[in-house]
């Protein structure tokens, strides 16, 4: 193999690695930057802007902020003076009003959260069809026909949980071991409750999973259409989220589930590849906005050091109408800190045992 050959073949490799690294570079620039025009919008003094973290790689001030790249690309960061403590600097963050402080604490997120959603809106439009949490057909001897279900069904519900798009629906049923599920369908206008409906399951990697045995009901995609589903299943994926966070802390759900940065960029990777050989971006569009989703759901959860949990104190402050002891709250988000950090270094084990095995 000569030297142009070897080089295409590794670069072949990079480039999707590459990319996937770009797109979580992005992710965090316009979470952070949500942040940081915000705090300029109250005329709040940030004195760093970092996209990284660790060591500097470069930083350059101008004005009253330093502008900073730092070597590791797991997050970022704005720091606002009078954040973390109290400060008699005018145009601390502490001496803004709660409803600007909220605001700015929620505007990545909610960047986040609507970066998925375009992407989201982009990838349905895009598509042939788009999937509802409606029953087409079933595959051959179905055994959840024989238990009642029928095509045209639109299922409302799964063992109690609401469905309003396929997304929920998948979720709800594969969180189902043993395939006896409860359902409520709309048929015909009327409410249906179906009880043990039957599938049959198999066992991957250890663990027994429902097999699908009908297809969706697929919807031209219209504006209407788009406008509607791309918002509902954004919504349904913050909740899935949620939920099996939940599930993590309960244990209800395995570690072992989970992907961390290697994971994700490894799966952002492997796709982007995919698309890049058939041509196909759908896949590589509904990967990307499930990320963007999840980064924006995940830092709303209300624990300490993510932005759900700053707003928390935000709240509590409105709600007694006192301020928080920042020492208390500095305390609090440093212990959240390293336990989201031990979380990533766990996660980040698993993702890499994973790419071994």
């Amino acid at each position: 193999m000569n030297d142009i050959s070897t080089l295409a073949l590794v670069w072949g490799k990079a480039w999707p690695i590459l990319a996937a690294i770009l797109f979580f570079g992005l992710l965090i620039a316009t979470h952070e930057g949500g942040h940081f025009l915000t705090a300029k919008l109250f005329k709040v003094r940030v004195n760093e802007f970092s996209l990284g973290m660790g060591p500097v790689l470069w930083k350059k001030q101008k004005a009253e902020t330093q502008y900073s790249l730092r070597a590791l690309p797991v997050g970022g960061y704005v720091a606002m003076e009078g954040e973390d403590g109290d400060s008699e600097v005018d145009g601390a963050f502490g001496s803004k009003p709660p409803w600007q402080r909220a605001i700015i604490i929620l505007a990545g997120a909610t960047v986040n959260l609507l970066t998925g959603l375009i992407i989201m809106a982009v990838m349905l439009g895009t598509s042939d069809l788009i999937g509802t949490p409606a029953v087409s057909q079933f595959r051959g001897n179905a055994a959840s026909k024989a238990q009642g279900l029928r095509e045209g069904d639109r299922i409302l519900s799964v063992n109690n949980h609401v469905v309003r798009t396929e997304y929920d629906l998948s979720f709800y049923m594969s969180k189902d071991k043993d395939g006896v599920m409860d359902f409520v369908v709309d048929r015909d206008g009327k409410n249906v409750s179906l009880k043990h409906v039957t599938f049959e399951t198999e066992e991957v990697e250890g663990t027994q999973v429902v097999k699908y045995d009908f297809a969706i009901v697929g919807v031209k995609p219209g504006f209407k259409n788009v406008v509607k589903y791309s918002v509902l299943d954004s919504l349904s994926i913050v909740r899935i989220v949620w939920v099996s966070l939940w599930d993590l802390a309960t244990g209800n759900f395995s570690m072992r589930d989970m992907a961390g940065p290697v994971g994700t960029v490894q799966a952002v990777a492997d796709t982007t590849s995919d698309a890049a050989k058939s041509g196909n971006l759908s896949r590589l569009l509904l990967i990307l906005a499930l990320i963007a989703i999840n980064v924006g759901a995940f830092n709303l959860i209300p624990f300490p050091a993510l932005d759900g949990g700053r707003f928390l104190f935000i709240m509590l402050e409105g709600i007694f109408r006192r301020p928080i002891s920042k020492e208390f709250q500095a305390a609090v988000n440093t212990v959240g800190m390293a336990m989201l950090f031990g979380l990533m270094i766990m996660v980040t084990f698993s993702d890499v045992f994973k790419l071994l095995r």
